[in-house]
C-alpha cells in the first residue's frame, strides 16, 4: 500500500480524501473527509516528531539520537509547531537562569550552554 499523498501535483493545495474501501467486505464510502493535521506533515518532520516522542521531549536524548545540536532541535521542533498550524513566538533572548537550570538538570553539557548563552 502506499502512503496517501496530501498536496495536489498540480497546484500544491491541501488534498482531502473522497473514498474510502473497505479491504474485507470491499464496502465503500464516498464523502469529504478530513485527514489529520499530522497527514500534512513531511517524512522528516514525523521521523523528527517519533523521536521526540520516544525520548519523551528531553531535547539532550533527540540531540543524542539525531546527532544535531540543541538550536537545530529547537529549530526542527519550531518547523513542525508551524507546519500543524500554530504561531511561533519569536524566541526571546536566551534567558540565562533557564539555561543555569538546564546544565543542572544535565539537560544539555557545559560546553552547549556556553553555546547558548553567546548566541
Amino acid at each position: 500500500m502506499y502512503k496517501v499523498i496530501n498536496k495536489c501535483p498540480v497546484c500544491s493545495s491541501k488534498l482531502v480524501v473522497t473514498k474510502l474501501k473497505c479491504s474485507k467486505c470491499s464496502t465503500v464510502i464516498e464523502n469529504d473527509f478530513e485527514m489529520s493535521k499530522f497527514e500534512y506533515l513531511s517524512l522528516e518532520q514525523l521521523k523528527f516528531i517519533e523521536v521526540f516522542l520516544k525520548n519523551r521531549g528531553n531535547i539532550k536524548d533527540v540531540e543524542k539520537e539525531l546527532g544535531i545540536s540543541y538550536p537545530t532541535v529547537r529549530a526542527k521542533l519550531d518547523e513542525v509547531i508551524s507546519s500543524l498550524g500554530y504561531n511561533i513566538n519569536p524566541t526571546p533572548a536566551v534567558d540565562k537562569k533557564k539555561v543555569i537550570d538546564m546544565l543542572d538538570k544535565g539537560e544539555i553539557t557545559p560546553d552547549q550552554a556556553i553555546k547558548m548563552l553567546n548566541e
